[in-house]
């Protein structure tokens, strides 16, 4: 490999060639503040516009000052990245970004997690010289069912639309207008709503300002709970209690499952639930219909459709409604968790209770942004009342529990309520890539086979490649298996199922990196790979620590069926359980 040598800071350093000089800096101990540059090593993704001109430092030999993030290691380079004339450059820029930003510092939803704030109080600025005499630009809040768009506090750094664009392959970010008005907005300046968007909240995450927040629906939670006439639900999925703890300063990685419980019954909820019981149920539904499809195919019927896709994240199905509408009868029509414990607690739960659906309030505590938008879709609701009303992200669970006034790190473990907080290690493992598939695994080899698995742990379908494959053997039926995780790869995965270059019987799909452990509404990880391994891990130990780790022998779900839905795949159940999809395709998007 060619390398260079170079001098930073009176420090030598030998590097790669084409290393930039702020990777080599980093070598080095060295830190140069940055606010647009981004890099996500497990997406082997990068981004690095040079926009926003905080890293420049000074190279010997030149005369304007380089902006470290896309400048070049060069052989004999020497450069200094603190001299006064770099820090008044960069004070300067900053106070020019800042002269057009809002000042509601106290009360915009990223105070106190800002970058852009980190970096005035980093530089020591505490005043912006002309401030009062320059003309801010204003734009008109974008308001979705998941996201709100709050132009005038992007500062360029392009991060979204990387994730967006690169990593997703959305396409409903890019960049617009040049100078004093350039923008990150929806593709032809739309709305959010009226875009691509697949709502799955990755903007969000990188967004180092408050321009790409998410809805908050924790007042609405609140108001709720004080409602006497209201009894409220909560369910929280698996990724949560795998995440929650980082917000309280643990370490990545700490399960929380039981803390949880007992913040949830002090905040006010009148039931905390379990979504892995809904996670099981989900694997009776789809697996069966699995083994529906592959009986019939085995036995000659042409007109089944394979592989089986996945559909239990919204931001996929939002994603394959969009771009794949020739395939709209190949995923599984089995609803999400979420929406299957909607269902399920406001006919079968509110019978138990004596009470009407529309007197109960369901929440959900989701990782994921895209949740928001799926419980408001209009056929998951019954005479306009949603199975689930409200969904709120580990973050902002976090907030309620801090509003609360409630000590986390203090609380004592308590256990889910009965009968929808009994759930297997199946329904745990859904948060993580490759989870879902590996759950309906081990029941549908049971299911087919009639035997006892073998093994129970599906190492070859865990993981973190973005695409990947394995063949399991169900007593001489080898059963091929694709997983993708990440928009851009489900995009290359089914596009070689569409062309025939990919032959599976089932493919699992999840929108975020790693899962539901990296989604949109988790704790801001900033493409920090080892929290998400440490999140994974954690899942994994649940799992492995559960006494039944099979969706087909839970009791309770056994109960649900001999008291009220019958079997899986029934009239009753499909009509509670199970959906169908719309063609979303837009006429004109940039991809």
């Amino acid at each position: 490999m060619e390398t260079v040598k170079l001098t930073i800071d009176n420090k030598q350093v030998e590097v790669p060639k084409g290393t930039t000089i702020y990777k080599a800096a980093k070598k080095l101990g060295i830190d140069i503040p940055t606010l647009c540059y981004m890099e996500l090593h497990d997406l082997g993704v990068e981004n690095k516009p040079a926009g926003c001109r905080i890293c420049v430092v000074e190279v010997e030999g030149r005369k304007n000052l380089a902006p470290s993030c896309a400048t070049e290691c060069a052989e004999g380079m020497v450069v200094k990245t603190h001299t006064t004339r770099v820090i008044n450059a960069r004070r300067t820029v900053l106070e020019l970004i800042l002269s057009d930003h809002p000042k509601d510092c106290l009360t915009c939803p990223k105070s106190g997690r800002c970058e852009l704030q980190d970096m005035a109080i980093k530089l020591g600025i505490r005043e912006i010289p002309g401030h009062e005499y320059a003309e801010m630009s204003t734009y008109k809040k974008d308001l979705s069912p998941s996201i709100i768009r709050d132009v005038d506090k992007c500062i360029m750094c392009r991060r979204c639309e990387t994730m967006c664009n690169e990593v997703q392959t959305v396409g409903a970010l890019s960049a617009v207008n040049r100078g004093f008005m350039a923008v990150v907005a929806p593709a032809f300046e739309q709305d959010l709503e009226k875009s691509p968007c697949t709502y799955c909240g990755q903007c969000v995450a990188v967004c180092p300002t408050g321009a790409l927040t998410e809805i908050d629906h924790t007042s609405k939670v609140i108001r709720a709970i004080a409602d006497p006439t209201k009894t409220v639900l909560v369910q929280t999925a698996p990724a949560v209690r795998a995440a929650l703890g980082e917000e309280f300063g643990m370490k990545p990685g700490t399960l929380v499952t039981g803390k949880m419980v007992s913040a949830l019954r002090q905040i006010g909820f009148d039931y905390v639930f379990d979504t892995d019981f809904a996670a099981d149920l989900t694997i009776m539904e789809e697996g069966t219909e699995l083994l529906d499809r592959l009986t019939r195919f085995l036995n000659g019927d042409k007109s089944v459709k394979l592989p089986i896709l996945t559909s239990c994240c919204p931001a996929w199905v939002n994603f394959f409604e969009h771009n794949f509408t020739d395939m709209l009868d190949v995923p599984s029509s089995a609803k999400s968790p979420q929406q299957m414990f909607g269902a399920i607690a406001k006919s079968y739960f509110a019978e138990k209770l004596g009470k009407k659906r529309d007197e109960l309030v369901v929440v959900s505590v989701m990782p994921c942004l895209a949740k928001k938008y799926e419980c408001q879709r209009d056929e998951f609701k019954h005479d306009g009342n949603p199975d689930v009303d409200f969904s709120i992200s580990t973050r902002e669970l976090a907030h309620l529990i801090k509003e609360f006034n409630i000590n986390f790190e203090e609380l004592s473990d308590e256990d889910f309520d009965q009968p929808l907080g009994e759930s297997t290690g199946a329904g745990v493992i859904f948060g993580a890539t490759g989870g879902v598939i590996e759950a309906a695994v081990r029941t549908a080899y049971e299911l087919y086979t009639g035997k006892p698995l073998p093994k129970i742990d599906f190492t070859e379908l865990r993981g973190m490649e973005g695409i990947r494959s394995a063949t399991i053997d169900f007593n001489g039926l080898p059963i091929n298996i694709g997983i993708a995780h990440g928009l851009g790869n489900a995009r290359k995965l089914l596009e070689d199922v569409r062309l025939g270059k990919a032959t599976y019987h089932a493919i699992e799909v999840m929108a975020c990196p790693g899962g539901c452990i990296g989604g949109g509404g988790q704790p801001l990880h900033h493409g920090n790979s080892s929290i998400i391994k440490a999140r994974m891990e954690a899942i994994y130990r649940e799992d492995a620590g559960k006494p039944i780790r099979k969706s087909h022998e839970n009791p309770y779900i056994v109960k649900l069926y001999e008291e009220f839905l019958g079997k899986p795949m029934s009239e009753k159940a499909h009509h509670l359980l199970h959906t169908h999809y719309f063609n979303k395709k837009k006429d004109v998007y940039i991809k």
